[in-house]
């Protein structure tokens, strides 16, 4: 079973690898977008920068009704975008330590009105959302870098624009 300790240091963990991507992104193109459906470079390094925050906000409750209307603001500088990720991470770490790890497998879950959606433990729903949700939007976020001409950092492994292993 995860606990509280091993999901604060993925945190901790991680969010430095965030804020080498969205160090990347370029201010002069936050309204670019690959695709009319798309978001703007802006709303998605946003997303990426608060999701940590908001799911453990919606984490910390019992339950979480998917009608619930979730923005999606626009970043206006690069240097938002690391102020927003500070308060996100710490928002998310300060939830997690104010549960413990039976806190994690208490029941968590998504609805829709009165209709249940899921049910699963805390700690999966916040493992899943919080993390690999994150990881996940992450991932197209230097997809986004690349196609805007920026350099793509070394997240797991080295990238075409840096390979740490090597310098």
């Amino acid at each position: 079973m995860i606990t509280i300790e091993d999901l604060l240091q993925e945190l901790e963990q991680e969010a430095a690898t965030t804020r080498r991507v969205l160090e990347r992104v370029p201010g002069d193109r936050l309204d670019w977008r690959p695709h009319d459906r798309s978001d703007t470079l802006g709303q998605l390094a946003m997303h990426v920068a608060t999701i940590p925050g908001a799911i453990a906000r919606i984490g910390a409750g019992d339950t979480f009704d998917v009608t619930t209307p979730i923005p999606r603001p626009s970043a206006t500088s690069t240097p938002e975008l690391l102020e927003a990720l500070d308060r996100s991470v710490a928002e998310a770490s300060a939830r997690l330590r104010e549960m413990d790890d039976a806190a994690l497998a208490a029941p968590w879950r998504m609805v829709r009105g009165d209709r249940e959606l899921a049910a699963l433990p805390r700690g999966a729903f916040l493992r899943s959302v919080m993390l690999n949700h994150w990881y996940h939007h992450r991932g197209q976020l230097t997809v986004y870098l690349r196609q805007t001409g920026a350099l793509v950092p070394a997240i797991y492994g080295g990238s075409a624009d840096e390979a740490p292993a090597l310098g």
